[in-house]
């Protein structure tokens, strides 16, 4: 495995980052907290315009033939100044399946997500149900067409978007449908969620469809490949708030003074840095073993849930961290870290906490024939 970036990456980090952290500051962060929904259309069509959107997809839908690896690195960066845009729902789950798995039509939907002339995203969690490989919603045949019923939760973007990707249960396995949100039947309700993002709860009241993505016969292999990529998508996410988390607590402990001396130079607060710095590399590390098996099609469902284990473990002990060391600033809302403790705990406990990862791969250990 080499964990040397490709130079695809480096340009995508570098440009990403640097209209990112342009565009995403403390004083725009603080104007959306009074949006309706938490988006940054200025930095959306910034991306859109340098070709950041496009860059990861496929060439067949105008993308740059591009992959995970890049998408990671896009993610990362924008995960340092949390910015408030889909490109995981929108870009790398919904326009890349429909890239992958889709008709025509369905590939120039993806396309115009690329140009940046469309939003999608992924309908995945539903309430009390840990597995979103085995959804709760159902589809019925009705006519030439399916018939879906239930309710998705936290669905990233739902009001912003012009398609979303559901998958249901049917009587021959799980499917994918693409569903028009302004179609009959739907019922989009914004949700307060822990960081303020633009996430919504999706009833489906017998909305009628005839875009099943891929088949209902590959139905499975395109859940699996949306999971997989959230996961690791979330992990590139975390990566990028919890390195920008831990250099601003790191500045803080240089910075501020209690009796004649730099708080950073006391053992106790020391050790949580160090502590803070173990955990970043541990996620860095699990999220690019991850993110190379998937680049290169081979098994990597332990691979993927180690690293979002980390991105939730990682993500809970650094976000508590950055505000004990901080102290009452940490708890200002008119100071900027305050926002990574929530961004973090957001990612931690999004597609499964730590303890729901541990769960799964104890159970594909004891799986494994002896």
């Amino acid at each position: 495995m080499d964990f040397t970036h490709t130079e695809a990456q480096q340009d995508l980090e570098q440009l990403t980052r640097s209209i990112a952290e342009k565009l995403t500051t403390p004083e725009r962060l603080k104007e959306l907290d009074s949006a309706e929904d938490r988006f940054d259309d200025k930095l959306w069509k910034a991306l859109a315009d340098a070709g950041v959107l496009a860059a990861a997809l496929p060439e067949s839908v105008g993308g740059g033939g591009f992959g995970i690896l890049e998408q990671c690195s896009v993610l990362q960066q924008l995960g340092r100044p949390l910015s408030p845009v889909p490109y995981l729902s929108s870009i790398v789950l919904a326009a890349g399946a429909l890239a992958e798995f889709g008709d025509e039509g369905q590939r120039e939907l993806a396309r115009r997500a690329g140009a940046g002339e469309a939003i999608l995203t992924v309908a995945l969690a539903e309430e009390l149900n840990l597995d979103p490989a085995q959804p709760v919603t159902r589809a019925e045949r009705s006519g030439d067409g399916w018939s879906i019923t239930g309710t998705k939760i936290t669905v990233p973007a739902a009001t912003l978007a012009d398609a979303i990707l559901v998958p249901a249960a049917t009587s021959d396995g799980v499917a994918v449908f693409v569903v028009d949100p302004s179609a009959p039947g739907v019922t989009v309700t914004r949700q307060l969620t822990t960081d303020f993002s633009a996430e919504s709860m999706v009833d489906l009241a017998g909305v009628s469809t005839t875009e099943v993505l891929g088949g209902v016969e590959r139905g499975a292999e395109v859940v699996d490949w949306i999971l997989a990529r959230a996961a690791v998508g979330l992990t590139a996410q975390q990566l990028g708030t919890l390195e920008r988390a831990l250099e601003l607590v790191a500045e803080y402990a240089r910075e501020r003074v209690q009796f004649d001396r730099p708080i950073g130079s006391f053992q106790a607060v020391a050790q949580r840095l160090a502590d803070g710095f173990i955990d970043v590399k541990a996620v860095r590390s699990t999220l690019w073993q991850a993110a190379w098996r998937l680049s290169e099609n081979l098994p990597a469902e332990e691979e993927i849930r180690t690293a979002k284990f980390w991105a939730a473990d990682a993500g809970h002990r650094v976000s508590h961290t950055v505000i004990h060391v901080h102290g009452g600033v940490g708890l200002d809302r008119d100071h900027p870290v305050h926002r990574y403790f929530l961004a973090a705990k957001h990612n931690e406990f999004a597609l499964g906490s730590a303890t729901e990862q541990l769960r799964r791969l104890g159970q594909s250990l004891a799986d494994v024939p002896a």
